[in-house]
């Protein structure tokens, strides 16, 4: 796998980085048909949502048809399933850290050009772009489109 990330992170900083990049992409339909980032993020907040329920549901229903000698059992099931949501997060940690390719990077350029141009100030990075400044830019532009209408 190749990680062009911009600065080295920890694994708490990823998971962060993640959390925001979810919470920063619009929740648009339409952004399906344009990038592929959508279908993954939308998993990313089911999963973050409802398996930490989950996990408790098995663990408790592991420990009531078990009895207490399935304890062990019930905390594995328990730890695997919470650890789907961490590696979601994780895994959009990176990609939110990761540089635009190159046709992206100019379709991202034009759009803060753009609204650069129609009054907003938009202080994101054009040098390198990141999957992070993308998501920030699609949040402002379905905002100002939202206070607009």
């Amino acid at each position: 796998m190749s990680c062009n990330n911009v600065t080295p992170m920890n694994v708490v900083e990823i998971i962060k980085l993640g959390q925001k990049y979810k919470q920063l992409w619009p929740e648009k339909i339409e952004l399906a048909s344009y990038f592929e980032e959508y279908r993954s993020i939308q998993v990313s907040r089911l999963v973050c949502r409802y398996l930490p329920g989950v996990a408790l549901f098995i663990f408790i229903l592991q420990l009531y048809l078990g009895g207490i000698q399935q304890l062990p059992l019930s905390i594995v099931y328990a730890f695997f399933i919470l650890s789907i949501p961490v590696q979601a997060l994780v895994i959009l940690g990176v990609k939110a850290d990761s540089f635009l390719p190159p046709a992206l990077s100019v379709w991202y350029k034009e759009g803060v050009a753009k609204i650069n141009q129609s009054g907003g100030q938009i202080k994101l990075s054009v040098q390198k772009p990141r999957y992070l400044d993308l998501a920030t830019l699609l949040n402002m532009s379905y905002s100002n489109a939202h206070h607009r209408s």
